[in-house]
């Protein structure tokens, strides 16, 4: 992350794909995806880490820009898109994943 987003950590990013894996698993077998064991762990990491690119992108885009956050509709938080600025990249994934692989 560097100076993009200096307060990212790699325990941060392990950490959050360790729980997004479990999570989609979880949810993979739930929902009985087929070969759910595979899919389910490799959708929860990618999902993970492609939301980590679109916070770095989306910070990117305002260290450039050199604001310090995107509003203050949400005080302390950096602005709305803060909240949803991982959906950048995981919605078109999601997307892709529902209609053509599951």
């Amino acid at each position: 992350a560097g100076k993009t987003s200096p307060n990212k950590t790699v325990e941060g990013v392990v950490g959050g794909c360790v729980f997004s894996v479990i999570l989609a698993t979880l949810g993979a077998w739930i929902q009985k995806w087929p070969y759910w064991s595979i899919v389910g762990p490799i959708h929860g990491v990618s999902l993970a880490l492609l939301g980590l690119l679109g916070d770095l992108t989306a910070s990117m885009l305002k260290r450039d820009a050199g604001l310090k956050d995107f509003g203050d509709f949400i005080p302390d938080h950096g602005g709305i898109m803060d909240r949803v600025d991982s959906y950048i990249f995981t919605a078109p994934w999601c997307w892709l994943m529902c209609g053509y692989v599951i």
